[in-house]
């Protein structure tokens, strides 16, 4: 999938409601976005494959939010998928404290359903794909490995509990009624992770996963206060039924039929249809039409909320993601959410004169849907750069747009915005003179041009003395230098990291004029870099990669034939991660590169760092590039 989908239900007498997110590294965005406003995360790892890069960052977000998480083993009917060798992988890469709470039945196609470690009973499946199972006692060639599971699970769950481990470690037998609360409290203070396995097609242990989420999962009403703010001021906000209305939008989207659906989560209070709701970042009411109940495509309608429900409502008038939702007078609101950087960019053309009319609306609309995508206007090279997780995820999303609002655009690789700069020190006259009738123009000024450390930008110095300039077209040089740098003179890129220091000059006390001195600049700015030995600098990316160890090579090989430096390498659990550098226009398609070398197993952040000088068979190419474009334009 490459969005979340929402589903309610009821089972063992709750309410549930299940986000459904993509594992696909593109559209990371959507699993954060509902991690965020979830309770518990539930991760779910091959039996087959064991733990992946996605799984990593999945359990990662888990960390972030610091909520309830387990792990669901799945696919165990397959060949080569290992229990027992998942749940050592998961506890020695990702945590020590991931527990199982069943066993597998049989192994790979012969597996047939599920052990309960706690209470020792066996759940037997049909084999035919229906739900149906029958409870038995524990297989008697499996007694052994289950009686040794309850220990390890009882010891995890006592671990937080001094009254129920003294009497443990007194040989005291713990009941049912005191175990099942203790590990629901191990569950929701994160000092347990419950491990289950399963088959999710061949409809195997998935009614036991969901009897345990509703058994010793927390409800809305058990979780912490969330933490929100008023200004400089931190608040903790409690799940309380009884409270004011206050409730977060995590996600925007468009629905053909229905029109823009924004979906909250109401974490305190209560809301009716019937009334208005305050828009709390924007301070504005919000009329409410009803509340749906997503059940994946389909909705119910509801005229009430309460604390835990995760609906959507049509038709917010300003509400965005990241906005809190409540009532007038309670001013706290909620953190935004912090989204992944995008990786991967294209520069977007529209295909036609009506194409590019209705270009910014369709683009408004699909970034207020998806915040991982970005869209610019690059102010150096002209290009409107749309940006995000990868290209597929750029792909469906130029899909969207044509297929929502008729528009059509064409890709290209964007252009690199490259800068210029001296390495040596020069002097230049520039002098502006013109006479045609009346009054002239005249302006004379001699500039001396230094190179400065990298980062420092341009620096301009008057140091004119005895009035051989006037003081009133100062300004004027230093404005005609400010526009001159935008255009250097190796490729027409702007200019950096250099002193203009205005030493001499004259003026003439009828023909000067504003005018002519920044014109003078000009000619002394293009005359004196060309001869301070101009340089071409590209943009340096800082970049991290993770991927399976056995990428490791090729992954540092390819940065060589990418002129990227590796900075160093780290180990993360069996994952390996590359910090490197590498110029940008050799990243442009790393995204693409990267998952074809790893088999989709490696992703990647990536980052400015700074700039650098361009290598001289490189900037050759770049040159004779921009003089065509030049004479092209």
């Amino acid at each position: 999938s490459i969005n979340s989908s929402l589903l309610s239900f009821e089972h063992s007498g709750k309410n549930f409601y299940i986000f459904d997110c993509p594992g696909y590294a593109d559209f990371i965005g959507e699993l954060r976005s509902a991690m965020r406003v979830s309770d518990t995360g539930v991760v779910v790892v091959s039996g087959v494959h064991s733990v992946e890069v996605q799984t990593e960052k999945a359990w990662e977000f888990g960390e972030d939010f610091q909520i309830p998480m387990a792990f669901y083993i799945s696919k165990m009917e397959r060949e080569n998928a290992d229990f027992e060798k998942v749940v050592g992988e998961i506890q020695q890469y990702l945590s020590e404290k991931a527990t199982p709470i069943f066993l597998p039945v049989g192994k790979e196609a012969n597996f047939k359903g599920v052990v309960d470690i706690l209470r020792q009973k066996a759940y037997l499946y049909e084999g035919d794909g229906s739900r149906e199972f029958s409870e038995t006692d524990v297989p008697a060639d499996m007694a052994e490995q289950a009686a040794s599971a309850r220990e390890a699970l009882v010891e995890r769950i006592v671990e937080a509990e001094d009254e129920l481990m003294m009497r443990y470690l007194d040989g005291e037998t713990l009941s049912m009624e005191e175990l099942v609360p203790a590990l629901r409290k191990a569950v929701l203070t994160r000092n347990l992770f419950p491990v289950m396995p399963g088959s999710s097609t061949a409809n195997v242990g998935v009614i036991q996963l969901l009897d345990a989420i509703a058994e010793v999962f927390p409800t809305p009403v058990e979780m912490p206060p969330r933490k929100a703010v008023k200004g400089e001021e931190e608040h903790l906000v409690s799940p309380d039924p009884a409270g004011k209305f206050s409730a977060f939008c995590f996600k925007v989207m468009v629905d053909p039929y229905v029109g823009k659906l924004s979906f909250i989560r109401v974490f305190a209070g209560s809301a009716s249809s019937e009334n208005p709701i305050h828009n709390v970042s924007k301070g504005e009411d919000e009329r409410v039409s009803s509340f749906k109940i997503m059940r994946g495509k389909e909705s119910v309608d509801s005229k009430d909320v309460v604390v835990g429900d995760i609906v959507a409502i049509p038709k917010l008038h300003s509400t965005v993601v990241g906005d809190t939702l409540g009532v007038k007078g309670n001013d706290l609101t909620y953190p935004e959410i912090a989204f992944p950087k995008p990786v991967y960019s294209v520069a977007v053309k529209p295909r036609s004169r009506a194409d590019e009319d209705k270009l910014a609306n369709a683009l408004n609309k699909m970034l207020e849907e998806d915040l991982t995508l970005h869209f610019r206007k690059d102010p150096e090279t002209g290009d409107s750069v749309l940006s995000g997780m990868g290209d597929l995820h750029i792909d469906v999303m130029l899909s969207k747009i044509k297929e929502r609002y008729g528009v059509e655009l064409d890709t290209e690789t964007p252009r690199v915005p490259y800068r210029e700069t001296i390495k040596k020190t020069s002097k230049a006259q520039g002098k502006y003179k013109k006479q045609t009738g009346g009054r002239g123009q005249y302006g004379d000024v001699h500039i001396e041009f230094a190179p400065l450390p990298k980062g420092e930008g341009f620096v301009f110095e008057d140091k004119i003395v005895g009035g051989a300039v006037p003081k009133s077209y100062i300004p004027a040089v230093e404005k005609g230098l400010k526009e001159a740098i935008l255009k250097g003179v190796v490729a027409g890129y702007p200019s950096v990291d250099f002193k203009a220091s205005l030493f001499f000059g004259s003026y003439h006390d009828v023909d000067s004029s504003e005018m002519a001195f920044k014109i003078a600049a000009s000619m002394a700015y293009k005359k004196g870099m060309a001869e301070a030995a101009p340089i071409l600098l590209e943009p340096i990316m800082n970049i991290e990669v993770v991927v399976p160890e056995d990428y490791l090579g090729d992954v540092m090989g390819d940065f060589n034939s990418r002129r990227g430096k590796i900075m160093g390498i780290d180990s993360r659990g069996r994952l390996q991660v590359v910090k490197a550098q590498a110029p940008l226009a050799e990243m442009f398609r790393y995204a693409i590169i990267l998952r074809s070398m790893t088999s989709g197993r490696g992703n990647f952040t990536m980052e400015f760092s700074h700039y650098e000088e361009v290598p001289h068979d490189i900037s050759k190419k770049i040159i004779a590039e921009a003089d065509v474009q030049e004479d092209e334009d």
